[in-house]
């Protein structure tokens, strides 16, 4: 599978939004007692084509979830959002989770589970068909669902690719 070239954001004036999409509880047995440390999977996005995902990890969850949206922060891409859809279908592979996003008409809404639901809106995609396959793992589902997103091409950068001026293939 080729990359596609990641347009990469820095999240300087940006208001971005976050979503808690997980929270893990991890206990370590020493012969002290038990010790709990927690890690938050966050998604941040302006609802405008920019998203990034995180992972924060701490002994309290507050704590982690402020990491998860600094990380989150530090890895913004743009996405190219038309008309509330994405551009073309997409399928992605990442880890064990498959993930297969499709436009879809205006007023469809987001067709998507929970952790793909959150990455998604937080792009600001307001009509897609999605699916996600194999792993039902968060981080993966999520890390799948990122690298789809950064991953579309916009119709103008196909049409450069393949030397059709846009006005043909709109007006017939």
């Amino acid at each position: 599978m080729a990359k596609a070239i990641v347009n990469r954001v820095k999240a300087g004036d940006l208001e971005l939004k976050e979503k808690v999409v997980a929270i893990n509880r991890v206990v370590k047995t020493t012969k002290g007692g038990r010790t709990f440390s927690f890690s938050a999977l966050v998604v941040v996005g302006n609802e405008n084509g920019v998203v990034g995902h995180g992972l924060g990890k701490a002994k309290e969850v507050q704590e982690a979830i402020t990491k998860g949206i600094e990380d989150a922060k530090k890895n913004l891409v743009k996405v190219p959002v038309m008309h509330g859809t994405i551009p073309h279908e997409q399928f992605v592979k990442e880890g064990a989770a498959k993930v297969l996003l499709k436009p879809a008409a205006h007023g469809t809404g987001v067709i998507a589970g929970g952790s793909m639901r959150a990455v998604l809106e937080s792009a600001g995609v307001t009509d897609v068909l999605a699916k996600s396959l194999g792993s039902a793992n968060p981080h993966n589902v999520v890390k799948a669902t990122f690298t789809a997103l950064a991953t579309l091409r916009e119709p103008i950068q196909v049409a450069k690719t393949r030397t059709v001026s846009l006005k043909k293939v709109f007006n017939g």
